[in-house]
């Protein structure tokens, strides 16, 4: 058969390819025996004559062959260049290390009049002197190690394979197979290689496990702590309440957060899980601590209008969003005093804000229709202009990216950086009167979650734009979702019917 005939159904495969990378992959995984009988048999080595070629001129420290050899088969200049950087980098080691200055500078030398003058020669001379001054102070040289290791790395292919370049190229195909599985849900790294890959909607949440009814009213906001283990809800009823997320078994209720005096829209866990933000439209911002359910300190006596908040990485820091056109955002130390604010003409009616979790960006929803990226490390920002008014705003856990809910009926997907030209819609959800709130969610935040104002909940995977699921069981409007962050498959949702539902996979139910 051809060493260049074709394999595969499309025959797409050329099969000395594939035959050599397996002799690739036998060797690396220490078959080496069977390498070597497949080489063999098939008349295919794993090393290309080119790279036995110049092995033998290496260890036989043959460097004019060695040097030739590079010359006569690396036709692009710039890595044939630094091939040659490298040996001739060897050579004068070799030199220095026997104390032969005299020949290490004969090597430059000629290095130097082969490249000619150039960025590449003063390199060379810049190295050489740096070896010569080191062997000089020390009588050694870092610069020492495989050469061979080294020019495996730049030599081109065919000449030389990429390491475990099989491996590499199966573990694509099963990545592929991940994106293109619209239910996949699991951080787990290996998966059968005996059967193409596909997940079932179980995978994601999509039953009722257990109704939370401790609120005496609406609730408007839900979130995972950082860590999973707790959920803090919010409700028009003027309360919080923290719940106890169990590794197996039902919520407990471990606080109900008591001082507010008007409805409670807004909760933020601390980056530490040990301190809870809360929030409201016509209310101060008050700081709890999660361990005792006590208030520690209450926020806002000149703003008491605080429409959202957000921690800082080191959980000492804190943003609020006032609603008030008036009002601005301000920047607290937990003993309340201000660090910074963001006040004047620039700065109107904030609807929502977030901080990025690697706290490099503020983003925020002002003047309804407009999105503001500040970074905080370039003191630069960016706005965005959506057409319709925004509701709410979530950003991913890995701060790439961040979603908001417009009222017309779409949610909208950008990235932080600024490099899409338009963002990616997910539609399918209904939202027209009133705050929905969506949520980053699952394994890799590859899903998102949103409310609706027909008492359902819509899940998408993020490279879809048609919900993937569609859940029911709330009686009134969903105000809000939140993924646990450590439980991919535990989704919680809050309703104008005065419950919160926690979702799971089918055939967990504990309500």
């Amino acid at each position: 058969m051809p060493d260049e005939s074709s394999l595969g159904p499309n025959g797409l495969i050329k099969r000395q390819e594939f035959v050599r990378l397996i002799i690739q992959s036998l060797f690396s995984l220490g078959y080496n025996k069977s390498a070597s009988l497949l080489e063999s048999e098939s008349g295919i080595t794993c090393k290309s004559s080119q790279l036995k070629l110049l092995e033998s001129h290496i260890h036989n420290f043959n460097w004019d062959e060695c040097v030739k050899t590079v010359m006569e088969e690396i036709n692009e200049q710039q890595t044939r260049n630094r091939i040659l950087f490298l040996i001739y980098r060897h050579r004068i080691f070799e030199f220095l290390r026997d104390d032969d200055f005299e020949s290490a500078l004969k090597v430059l030398q000629k290095r130097v009049s082969r490249l000619g003058v150039g960025v590449e020669t003063e390199k060379v001379h810049n190295l050489a002197c740096g070896i010569i001054a080191t062997a000089e102070l020390d009588g050694d040289s870092s610069l020492q190690g495989d050469l061979l290791v080294e020019l495996k790395r730049l030599l081109p292919t065919p000449i030389t394979l990429p390491e475990r370049r099989l491996e590499h190229l199966v573990e694509l195909a099963v990545t592929a197979q991940w994106d293109s599985c619209i239910y996949h849900n699991s951080n787990e790294a290996a998966i059968s290689l005996y059967e193409d890959h596909c997940c079932s909607r179980d995978q994601i949440p999509n039953e009722t496990v257990q109704i939370l009814n401790n609120h005496e009213n609406e609730v408007w906001f839900v979130q995972f702590s950082n860590n999973g283990h707790y959920l803090a809800s919010s409700s028009s009823d003027c309360t919080a309440i923290i719940w106890k997320v169990p590794e197996e078994g039902i919520l407990s209720l471990k606080h109900i957060l008591r001082s507010h005096q008007n409805s409670v829209s807004f909760v933020s866990w601390s980056p530490d899980d040990k301190m809870l933000l809360t929030c409201g439209n016509e209310e101060v911002l008050k700081l709890w601590d999660v361990e005792t359910g006590i208030c520690m300190h209450t926020f806002g006596d000149l703003i008491p209008v605080v429409s959202s908040c957000a921690w800082f990485p080191d959980s000492k820091r804190l943003v609020c969003a006032s609603s008030d056109p008036k009002k601005c955002i301000y920047m607290w130390d937990l003993q309340g005093n201000e660090l910074e604010a963001w006040r004047g003409v620039r700065m109107p009616k904030v609807t929502d804000l977030a901080l990025t979790p690697d706290g490099e960006h503020l983003i925020s929803v002002c003047f309804e229709k407009n999105i503001r990226i500040f970074n905080f490390r370039t003191k630069t920002e960016r706005i965005i202009k959506e057409e319709h008014v925004i509701t709410s705003l979530s950003v991913s856990r890995d701060s790439e990216f961040f979603i908001i809910n417009l009222n017309s009926q779409e949610i909208h997907m950008h990235d932080i950086a600024g490099n899409w030209k338009t963002p990616l819609k997910y539609m399918g959800h209904k939202q027209g009167k009133y705050v929905i709130r969506s949520c980053f969610g699952g394994a890799n935040n590859m899903f998102i979650a949103s409310g609706s104002e027909d008492s359902q909940i819509y899940i998408w995977n993020r490279r879809n734009c048609e919900p993937v699921e569609i859940l029911s069981g709330h009686l009134n409007n969903v105000n809000c979702v939140s993924w646990n962050p450590k439980r991919p498959h535990m989704l919680a949702s809050a309703s104008d019917d005065q419950t919160i539902r926690i979702w799971g996979p089918s055939g967990r139910k504990n309500l």
